[in-house]
């Protein structure tokens, strides 16, 4: 069990970032537990919804930034979707997988490596280039082995394409990657 000085380790500014970034008020949270008991990795996380939503309350920046739980965070929005306070927990979650990534934290280090291979194909082609991806995915984490028996069953079906495909407006996707990174920056 961790035990958390909520005194000592208070960052005020961390709470003003994750509510300013976010658009929304964490302080309405007042732990009802419908974000925990709707989402359907509950099993897999290390803190439950609730308890980093009461972690950010309480400006425990180290703790919430380190966990895997915001890493494994599939985004689906049940959280949101059952917030009495109308709390969008799940933008919350991608905010504060932000904050972590500019912090250089990962505590699912798989998980942010594919994330990370994941917007290099939609920066460089507007969308995902799959087989591009998974080849991104494989160098930059050393899982050569991984799924490879999957190959022979997908490629005979077409499901992969050989070459990318860009997209119609390729510039404005651009455009968005430019933002979050002046943003992220700044």
């Amino acid at each position: 069990m961790n035990i958390i000085n909520f005194t000592r380790d208070y960052d005020a500014d961390f709470v003003s970032r994750v509510e300013e970034e976010s658009g929304q008020k964490v302080s309405l949270c007042y732990q009802c537990g419908n974000c925990t008991a709707g989402c359907p990795y509950t099993f897999a996380y290390d803190i439950p919804v609730s308890q980093i939503m009461r972690l950010v309350q309480a400006g425990q920046k180290k703790t919430v930034l380190s966990c895997k739980s915001i890493w494994l965070c599939a985004t689906c929005e049940s959280c949101t979707t059952r917030c009495p306070n109308n709390i969008d927990v799940a933008c919350i979650m991608d905010v504060l997988r932000h904050m972590a990534r500019r912090e250089g934290l990962a505590a699912v280090p798989h998980v942010k490596t594919f994330w990370d291979a994941f917007l290099d194909s939609v920066r460089a082609h507007g969308r995902v280039f799959e087989l591009g991806l998974t080849v991104n995915y494989v160098l930059k984490s050393g899982r050569f082995w991984t799924d490879l028996d999957l190959g022979p069953k997908i490629l005979p079906k077409g499901k992969l394409s050989m070459t990318p495909h860009d997209i119609q407006g390729k510039e404005h996707v651009a455009r968005i990657f430019e933002r979050f990174e002046r943003e992220s920056n700044s």
